[in-house]
């Protein structure tokens, strides 16, 4: 985690608090909120999985019991109606960065062998529900500009 911060004043011997890289997952804003939360969920797998690097340590308490670590920075999560959901994606793709998508039809699936039926659809006609992206912070500024922050 420690390549993903900006050190705000090194000669102060400050501690870094701003990252180089950022966390963003849209989603689109007509689900119901079961909805939403699960694949907040599924989408924030999806980056973890691909980059290892924005897991923080692990947790402890006073005990000494152990807890998973999460994510070291902050995840924003944006709302978007289809239209701009798809031009998001359109977004990520174009900068090269590799987006997590959750569409609508994985709702009905009960296991992730089904969930692999996104490949069967070109990506102009995938329904989306929602995208994750993990990349420079500038580069996610830039993808998600002007999207709100979900309420």
């Amino acid at each position: 985690m420690t390549d993903q911060l900006i050190a705000t004043s090194a000669a102060s011997g400050a501690a870094p608090t701003a990252f180089v890289t950022k966390i963003a997952v849209v989603i689109r804003d007509d689900l119901p909120v079961w909805q939403k939360l699960n694949m907040t969920a599924f989408l924030a797998s999806g980056v973890a999985a691909i980059a290892p690097d924005a897991i923080g340590a692990d947790y402890s308490d006073a005990d000494g019991t152990r807890y998973s670590p999460m994510f070291g920075q902050p995840v924003l999560v944006f709302e978007a109606d289809a239209i701009r959901l798809a031009r998001t994606l359109e977004r990520a793709v174009s900068r090269g960065v590799v987006p997590t998508v959750f569409t609508s039809d994985l709702f009905a699936t009960g296991d992730d062998t089904a969930n692999r039926a996104v490949a069967a659809v070109p990506r102009a006609d995938l329904n989306l529900a929602g995208i994750a992206i993990h990349a420079d912070r500038k580069i996610v500024d830039k993808i998600t500009e002007g999207l709100r922050l979900h309420p």
